[in-house]
């Protein structure tokens, strides 16, 4: 059985999972388009599996910020499968390349992609420049725990950018869930104190908290999450039990270069990777696994609400071969009818 339709297998007749892979298929259409076609044409160009299929190859996988490191490991792992499974034509290729991709991201540290709870009161900080989407993920993964049975609180930390306070609180009030905040310009620490208290005290299960997202001066940005960081744990010892990176996708390579500053400053435990569904160049995803090793826990597959989907390497393979899987499908009715 190949590896699209062992893909494909496993995640039938789970309503959930196929609802949740069929938004990965969406979401990844701009990347699919570019990324896909492109190997589509090359398998189309030649006929045989040679070093000239392998170099052009290497250049559409940089070109989808797969990342160099990752590429260079990947093709290295398919020149020993392709002669290790004796694969000359070119059109069996893309089975192989799906397989990899998945081992190479689910190689190394073991780091799960769910979310840490606590057995009380998790504290969730929400971390990223300005501009990626952080407020709207942090509204959406808020409407996801609720949806999941779990009370909510959010924490309006960031106080210095202008609005950013008063787009929380709008946020908040669509998702039904209480924004705790201060004025404009107020110590951030000053309102995460005051939310822990209200979180405790109101009994709910996670509180999730927005930060200010200015990168322009390192130092002050660090000192700032400490302080942060060090009012949460003195409320909540072992707190805060995730420390979310928001990145937009579409910014490629620059992505890479905010969570490497951020990481720097902070212990980042996971990203959401915001946007994925705008932009060609899904192969970004990998990179940060490569070059990072954060894992991806989230990934904005559109606009409603339910688009923040928890990540998951083998929907997003799937999400990027589709139209193989389906071509494959097709094929192997076609030999049954025969």
């Amino acid at each position: 059985m190949s590896f699209f339709k062992k893909l494909k297998d496993k995640f039938a007749g789970n309503a959930e999972a196929e609802e949740s892979t069929e938004k990965y298929k969406e979401g990844l259409t701009k990347t699919r388009t570019g990324f896909t076609s492109k190997i589509n044409d090359l398998v189309a160009k030649y006929r045989k599996v040679d070093e000239d299929f392998f170099e052009e190859l290497e250049e559409i996988l940089l070109q989808a910020d797969v990342g160099f490191e990752t590429v260079m490991e990947l093709m290295d792992e398919l020149r020993y499968e392709v002669q290790r499974q004796n694969v000359r034509d070119t059109s069996r290729v893309q089975s192989v390349i799906s397989e990899k991709l998945v081992e190479i991201y689910q190689a190394g540290e073991e780091q799960t992609t769910e979310l840490n709870f606590a057995d009380d009161l998790t504290v969730i900080l929400f971390v990223g420049v300005n501009g990626v989407g952080k407020t709207t993920s942090i509204a959406k993964l808020a409407h996801r725990l609720k949806n999941e049975g779990k009370s909510v609180l959010l924490a309006a930390g960031d106080t210095f950018r202008a609005g950013a306070i008063e787009q929380l609180d709008i946020w908040g009030k669509r998702v039904g869930v209480d924004v705790i905040k201060q004025s404009e310009g107020s110590d951030p620490a000053a309102v995460m104190y005051d939310a822990v208290r209200a979180a405790k005290s109101r009994g709910v299960d996670v509180l999730i908290c927005d930060t200010a997202g200015r990168l322009q001066n390192k130092v002050n940005l660090m000192k700032e999450l400490e302080k942060v960081n060090r009012v949460i744990a003195r409320e909540i010892p072992g707190a805060p039990h995730e420390v979310l990176l928001a990145l937009d996708a579409t910014t490629g390579q620059n992505a890479l270069i905010q969570a490497q500053m951020f990481k720097e400053v902070t212990n980042v435990t996971g990203i959401v990777l915001t946007k994925l569904d705008g932009t060609a160049k899904g192969g970004i995803v990998l990179a940060i696994r490569s070059k990072l090793k954060i894992p991806v826990k989230f990934v904005g597959l559109g606009e409603q609400m339910d688009d923040l989907q928890p990540f998951d390497p083998q929907k997003y393979v799937y999400g990027l071969f589709a139209e193989g899987l389906d071509k494959e499908e097709a094929m192997e009715l076609l030999e049954g009818d025969k």
